[in-house]
């Protein structure tokens, strides 16, 4: 039996214990988890494209069943590059929903296989965001309950903390 994979898309700047905590959500259904960094986006990163990956490979580096890898271009192509089953977003609020569930259609209207699996974080996480948690840290707040400890690391040689 070919193993399931999903692709969970994200700009992950930086990630969060959220992402984290979804990552293993999605372990519980599917088989592999790629997480696949945005190289360009709409948004200007905190973070360049090289830390971006290194941070979530350093978190994942020891489970076999996540792979990190850095992406470009229309999801839809990518997903089948990968030979994914479907795509995990993270849901946190009504606001969450009504963008992804644009995003998934547009997709869908691209490709009709393609599949959209939409999973709530913990609540300790219903709130976190990568914009929040960047701009807590640049003030200097506390966000070592919201990322791991290579993210603070990273936030501490943008900010020289």
């Amino acid at each position: 039996m070919t193993p399931k994979k999903a692709l969970y898309p994200g700009t992950f700047d930086p990630i969060t214990n959220g992402h984290i905590d979804l990552v293993n959500r999605a372990l519980k259904i599917f088989d592999e988890v790629i997480i696949s960094v945005a190289f360009a986006h709409h948004k200007k990163p905190l973070f360049s494209f090289d830390e971006r990956v290194a941070l979530v490979q350093e978190i994942f580096k020891d489970n076999e069943r996540v792979s990190v890898v850095g992406f470009e271009g229309l999801l839809v192509d990518f997903v089948k590059e990968q030979n994914a089953v479907a795509v995990i977003r993270g849901l946190r609020a009504v606001s969450d929903f009504e963008y992804e569930f644009g995003l998934a259609n547009m997709n869908r209207s691209l490709d009709e296989s393609f599949e959209a699996v939409f999973l709530t974080p913990a609540q300790e996480y219903s709130f976190v965001s990568s914009t929040l948690v960047r701009e807590v840290a640049k003030l200097g707040g506390d966000v070592s309950k919201f990322v791991p400890s290579c993210v603070l690391d990273g936030f501490a040689k943008k900010f020289g903390g």
